[in-house]
């Protein structure tokens, strides 16, 4: 599975409150990114350098879809997708920052490796079965994301279609779908769980190097 990923999208502010948090305006169409897939790294409880020496390193809980058939207009999100995941979004805040004030591309905060964590793949239960639980990050034994699909601003089928649309999307894509508020500056040693209705869905660890 891990081999055949070919792209790797990423939605942007994708919830409202997230958005708000940032203090970002609210976009009025998906907001896409991608990262290498050299960024990606299995969420398998092991320990997980990041960058620690260029400002504050964020933590992001997201939907992971995976594209399993060939897109087609009109083809519905239970059809394309045929696995999901959670994941984390690792982000350089301060380069992030930085960046956005000049109007530059966002791969050097959100493109570095490892910075796309990946739990375990899970088959897609469809669309309104994956409404039914929210998704839960906690950090040292402590909550501190909650989120749920039917809260995103753009919903599942908006995204594909829009990606389909200007990038092109196919088997072996995969799609970091958004985070919910609560994202936070991870402190060396921070250990981490997802959980997709009380179920472990992906641990790790965080060192700072």
């Amino acid at each position: 599975m891990w081999d055949s990923i070919r792209n790797v999208y990423c939605v942007g502010r994708n919830y409202k409150a997230h958005a708000e948090e940032l203090g970002n305006e609210l976009p009025k169409e998906p907001m896409l990114f991608t990262k290498p897939t050299h960024a990606l790294t299995a969420m398998d409880g092991g320990t997980i350098p990041v960058p620690g020496n260029r400002g504050e390193v964020h933590y992001e809980a997201e939907l992971v879809l995976h594209i399993g058939s060939a897109y087609e207009p009109g083809k519905r999100a239970d059809l394309l997708v045929d696995r999901f995941a959670f994941g984390l979004d690792l982000t350089l805040r301060d380069v992030q920052s930085v960046i956005k004030s000049k109007g530059t591309p966002w791969l050097p905060a959100k493109g570095f490796l490892r910075s796309a964590t990946l739990g375990e793949w899970m088959p897609f239960p469809g669309t309104a079965a994956l409404a039914e639980k929210d998704f839960t990050l906690t950090r040292n034994g402590i909550e501190v994301q909650r989120g749920n699909v039917s809260r995103m601003i753009f919903d599942i089928q908006t995204i594909l279609d829009f990606c389909a649309e200007h990038y092109g999307i196919g088997p072996g894509d995969v799609i970091y779908t958004g985070t919910p508020e609560g994202v936070g500056a991870v402190q060396d040693g921070d250990r981490f769980e997802l959980a997709w209705g009380g179920e472990p869905a992906g641990s790790c660890s965080i060192k700072l190097v």
